[in-house]
């Protein structure tokens, strides 16, 4: 296993601006391949799909890569993969096609560690069905949350189990799997939000024991797309709201209307990538994206490690709990500076990094902290280094000892 941070930031045409770029968990920025297969799309003929004449094939031939990609991605079969917009508009869909079959007396079980697109969606499709709500609550001198609860919330009338492969707030990474054996065991179904775990390893999602996993291609060095996967059995016995004319078929009859086809060729070409960043690795794609994202989870361990321990030794800074072997992502405050004011700060020295609540609502609600400006987010990605880890804490101390004011 190797990685080349040289070059594999050379990769990357946007890192020449000179940002810091520790907003990965917001969004990462995209690879040149990922750039030049949307761009090529784009240049060459593309019709609506079609198996009449060559543009429409083009299409065809398009999709069908996409699914594929996805599928060496997650460990999936390519006629699982659904694909949408964003993962919070896939979600959507998931909630409202399984609540039309909740009733009365149903119970679904979210997660207060999850984004409001693992939570919102179930809350609104139970609250249509007259079904129950039952919260997993995280520990929040740890972070962590505890498998051992949903023993207690998983019973017989639980129908849906959400819960995050890894806080975006904190990188959390719950038991998912022991998670679902809870679940299935009473015969519910399991929604995992993989959208900030994909990026940090590699991901299996038979192991996980999901029943529907989430993804979006913008936090993995590709286009804002998202995937919504499943055993195709699964969708076969789900019938969504669609349109009459449109596909009938899985799983095309729960994409709706027509998709970007140059960003779908950015997606394949995202997870190309992934699958090069370890240029030793043999074999299938699949096992050269396992490869590959296994190397870069090492390195940005070795980067975050070194985030941790600085944010640690620095005065004025609080540092929200999570526990050992989260996915690499830190939320932390800057005492006499608002959460705002920090990341503004450090923007204005060429330093991205998120504030606020990250749409991780019930987690900052839990806490008390949304009233007073949530916290600022700084997550490393496999482009980061050591050295830019160096700059932030620099730029953070100065900040600490008063060295910056708000201006106009």
């Amino acid at each position: 296993m190797s990685f080349d941070v040289t070059r594999v930031r050379a990769a990357y045409p946007a890192l020449a601006e000179g940002h810091l770029h520790f907003d990965g968990a917001a969004g990462t920025q995209p690879a040149a391949g990922v750039v030049e297969a949307v761009t090529g799309a784009m240049r060459h003929a593309v019709g609506n799909r079609s198996a009449a004449f060559a543009p429409g094939r083009r299409s065809l031939e398009i999709v069908a890569a996409a699914r594929a990609a996805v599928a060496d991605l997650l460990g999936v079969a390519p006629d699982g993969v659904v694909l949408g917009p964003s993962a919070t508009a896939l979600t959507y869909t998931l909630a409202r096609t399984l609540g039309d079959t909740w009733r009365p007396g149903d119970e679904v079980v979210v997660s207060r560690l999850d984004h409001d697109a693992n939570v919102r969606p179930w809350v609104r499709a139970a609250e249509r069905a007259g079904a129950t709500v039952r919260w997993a609550e995280f520990d929040p001198a740890t972070g962590e949350l505890p498998t051992g609860q949903y023993a207690d919330l998983v019973g017989e009338r639980t129908r849906l189990v959400a819960v995050t492969a890894a806080s975006n707030a904190v990188g959390t990474m719950p038991d998912v799997a022991a998670i679902a054996r809870l679940a299935h065991a009473a015969g519910a179904l399991v929604c995992v939000d993989g959208v900030h775990a994909v990026p940090h390893g590699p991901t299996d999602v038979p192991a996980l024991g999901a029943d529907f996993f989430v993804t979006s291609a913008y936090k993995w060095s590709g286009p804002h797309l998202a995937a919504l996967v499943a055993d195709p059995a699964r969708w076969a016995a789900l019938r969504p709201d669609k349109l009459r004319p449109s596909s009938d078929a899985v799983p095309d009859r729960f994409e709706y209307g027509t998709p970007s086809f140059p960003l779908l060729a950015g997606l394949t070409a995202a997870v190309e990538h992934l699958a090069g960043l370890d240029p030793a690795a043999p074999g299938d794609r699949r096992t050269r994206v396992r490869a590959g994202l296994a190397a870069a989870r090492a390195h940005e361990q070795v980067v975050f490690d070194r985030l941790l321990a600085g944010l640690a030794a620095l005065p004025g800074v609080t540092v929200l709990p999570a526990p050992a072997g989260r996915c690499p992502t830190v939320s932390f405050r800057l005492a006499g500076l608002t959460p705002a004011e920090t990341a503004t700060a450090l923007g204005e020295a060429g330093i991205c990094l998120s504030h606020g609540d990250y749409y991780a609502y019930e987690y900052f609600q839990a806490l008390g902290l949304r009233e007073h400006g949530g916290a600022v987010r700084a997550s490393v990605y496999h482009y980061n280094t050591v050295e830019e880890v160096d700059r932030l804490l620099a730029e953070l101390d100065r900040l600490a000892a008063g060295g910056w004011r708000m201006t106009g």
